[in-house]
């Protein structure tokens, strides 16, 4: 695959994704199931068996615990905007337009921002796709997809994502570079991945602490679809070199150095190495 070309557009068999899933859960020991995300241009993308919060569950829900419910207890959700309960992600998910008074910040202001300006600032930022592109999203466990999502997104601990980071710099050599909010985390790791095709890295926000339970600690990793191959290719050749998980801890000092670093430290001047 041309690395280099994140934006294209990947088509992946059910199967194959059912089967990369497993693998996925396998090699970061995850803890909940990795999770598919679709943007919906119409309700008729709906597959049978999705559940609809409105309809099947009997309540409305926020982004966030919708995503939640799946990735705990393997529920595929459908939804549109009659279904939301909280009203950042219907802006970030352009299912209808943000309101003056958003754009204005007095949403943050004076609760949760210095200044209106502040409140502003923050809102005309929030990552947001064009008003009326899309109707809804659905959200599925990957290893039992009934789609092809555009994102896949984990949560997991820092050490799992420190995986997915060794992976990374093992594919290019680069690092991710997140942008990240201490609002409307649910819309940090859905809208920058599908606009950008680049990898993200996210912390949950509030409501995702206190409303869908995110797990304090956790960390949430977000990529295209099509981006799942080449983790996986990284997180293997990390486990080959016995650098995966578990961790195998050995906290002594001057400890054994890779033949490598003690070459190069050599080089620097630090003969003492070995």
């Amino acid at each position: 695959m041309d690395w280099d070309r994140r934006k294209e557009i990947f088509t992946m068999n059910i199967d194959e994704i059912q089967k990369q899933a497993m693998e996925l859960e396998t090699l970061l020991r995850m803890q909940c199931f990795p999770i598919g995300f679709k943007l919906l241009r119409s309700e008729t993308e709906i597959p049978n068996g999705a559940n609809r919060p409105v309809k099947d569950l009997d309540t409305h829900l926020s982004f966030c615990q919708i995503l939640s419910l799946s990735r705990r207890h393997g529920l595929t959700i459908a939804f549109t905007k009659e279904d939301m309960w909280c009203f950042e992600p219907v802006v970030g998910l352009g299912l209808a337009e943000p309101p003056a008074e958003f754009l204005d910040g007095r949403n943050r202001y004076p609760d949760t921002a210095k200044s209106l300006e502040a409140g502003a600032t923050w809102a005309r930022n929030l990552p947001r796709f064009k008003t009326g592109e899309y109707v809804g999203g659905m959200v599925t466990p990957l290893k039992h997809a009934l789609f092809e999502p555009d994102i896949f997104i984990l949560y997991a601990l820092p050490s799992k994502m420190t995986q997915i980071m060794l992976a990374r710099n093992w594919l290019d050599g680069k690092d991710i570079r997140p942008l990240i909010s201490g609002h409307a985390a649910c819309v940090y790791y859905v809208v920058p991945p599908i606009q950008d095709g680049e990898w993200q890295m996210s912390i949950p926000c509030g409501g995702d602490l206190r409303r869908a339970a995110c797990e304090e600690g956790n960390m949430i990793f977000s990529a295209p679809m099509g981006q799942l191959g080449p983790l996986l290719e990284g997180l293997r050749a990390i486990q080959g070199q016995k650098l995966g998980l578990p961790l195998h801890l050995s906290p002594a000092a001057e400890y054994p150095l890779p033949k490598s670093y003690v070459k190069l430290g050599k080089q620097l001047g630090m003969d003492w190495v070995k």
